[in-house]
């Protein structure tokens, strides 16, 4: 079942985070479908998370898409080469987003491998935010595209995860954020 925008609308973007967990990522461009279950998110919390690009009530034309109604993509090129994808999630005007670090490939393993440029039964095919992106073959040019859609989208395929099993880590490369790089925003979980 595709997740309804209600979904990404709740409030709390680290209760989202975690409930991202075991949920299946897809897209399908060209008529390709390809899709994971996702085992790591990373947290931002808007205004107040100095390692979130809304830090400050931030607006420019990149970040514009993150003050979007949840179930938006928010996504950008980090280093000049790594295509992030981000789960916009709150209400319209409260810049929350959910990156997605790491999926398990279930669909489309072959037209992954190839994204990749990887063969074989590699379960750590997709495992850094950048890797998901190319994996999946999402790019800057779907941000703001609605993840209640038929392009990019993520679905319950009811895949339990327990509270227990979701291990919490200091999210990564975000030093600069002083005290926030510390908080533990980041979720995985070994599926």
């Amino acid at each position: 079942m595709k997740l309804p925008r209600k979904f990404y609308q709740r409030e709390g973007v680290v209760r989202v985070a975690k409930v991202l967990l075991g949920k299946v990522l897809f897209t399908k461009f060209n008529g390709v479908l390809t899709g994971g279950i996702i085992t790591e998110t990373e947290a931002y919390a808007g205004i107040n998370d100095r390692a979130s690009h809304a830090y400050n009530n931030r607006r420019t034309k990149r970040t514009e898409v993150m003050y979007a109604v949840g179930g938006t993509a928010y996504v950008y090129l980090c280093y000049g080469i790594h295509h992030l994808f981000n789960v916009v999630t709150n209400s319209e005007g409260t810049p929350h987003a959910v990156l997605i670090r790491g999926i398990k490939p279930i669909e489309g393993i072959k037209t992954i491998q190839k994204r990749r440029k990887k063969s074989g039964s590699d379960t750590y095919i997709c495992n850094g935010p950048g890797t998901v992106s190319e994996g999946l073959g999402i790019k800057t040019v779907h941000t703001g595209i609605d993840l209640c859609g038929e392009i990019i989208w993520i679905e319950d395929k009811g895949i339990k995860v327990r509270q227990r099993d979701i291990i919490k880590n200091p999210r990564i490369g975000v030093d600069y954020a002083g005290a926030d790089a510390l908080l533990p925003y980041r979720f995985n979980v070994d599926l």
